[in-house]
């Protein structure tokens, strides 16, 4: 990892008032695809840190399809009309633009950039924290590659009897970038415990994708992404079944700090 000088630093987003900052972030869940009450994060800030949660009231993403629910924040927004296929990450053929919503793009790093997010994840089993980069689209279908830098499920966040440490999820997925190929890892820690805090980060160049945890490669790919990518932080639920059990929520993935340099 190279050093990184200060005035470089493009994007530095600190947790340190009630409410997140609507220059930096738009809490919602690709909301193009969805309804605004089923997109809109539940979080709070505390000691610092963003607290991303799942409430036991909070609605399905898309209730046609799953009961998965989200809360997610992210760095720009994209989409076309109403009914159109048109908008950023569109990894199932059946989406279809439900709110429309204007071009924004706070914060959209391109190569070579280096971007880090200090998490801390939950160890209950039906939840994942993600800390992803995905392009935008708005120029086009085919600029949809996504550098997943971490998923952390909970079942997997710490050792257990068949392991000793964490295994995450690391790597580069292609969905519609016919330029790009899936090069996805699933690496396992040793002695390492993703319920306590981690730097998670990534940097891009015209060659590569490099991934760390706490300033450590784990994952090299030897492909470039050369447009504009937005961030995206999220937790996500996939319940066992229809029934909630009021006294297990909120659940809770914790966000320290978000970074991104210019390299």
């Amino acid at each position: 990892m190279r050093s990184l000088e200060d005035e470089n630093l493009i994007f530095d987003a600190q947790f340190s008032s009630s409410a997140l900052s609507p220059t930096l972030w738009i809490p919602h869940y690709l909301p193009q695809w969805t309804k605004p009450a089923h997109s809109e994060a539940r979080y709070c800030v505390k000691n610092s840190y963003l607290q991303l949660q799942i409430h036991a009231d909070q609605l399905a993403w898309l209730p046609s399809d799953s009961n998965m629910r989200v809360s997610n924040i992210q760095t720009a927004l994209y989409s076309g009309i109403e009914g159109s296929p048109h908008g950023t990450h569109r990894h199932r053929r059946d989406l279809i633009v439900q709110t429309p919503q204007p071009t924004r793009k706070l914060y959209t790093p391109s190569a070579p950039a280096r971007v880090e997010a200090r998490l801390r994840a939950s160890d209950d089993s039906t939840v994942m924290l993600a800390f992803w980069l995905v392009g935008v689209e708005d120029r086009g279908a085919s600029e949809s590659g996504e550098i997943c830098i971490v998923e952390l499920f909970g079942d997997q966040v710490r050792r257990n009897g068949e392991r000793d440490g964490a295994e995450i999820s690391l790597g580069v997925k292609a969905h519609h970038d016919p330029q790009l190929v899936e090069d996805m890892d699933k690496v396992t820690l040793q002695g390492f415990d993703a319920t306590e805090w981690h730097t998670y980060a990534a940097e891009w160049d015209k060659n590569e994708v490099r991934i760390y945890v706490d300033d450590r490669l784990l994952k090299t790919s030897q492909q470039s992404i050369g447009y504009e990518l937005q961030l995206m932080i999220d937790l996500f639920e996939f319940p066992d079944g229809e029934d909630r059990i009021i006294t297990r929520y909120p659940k809770c993935g914790d966000v320290g700090f978000v970074r991104g340099w210019k390299l």
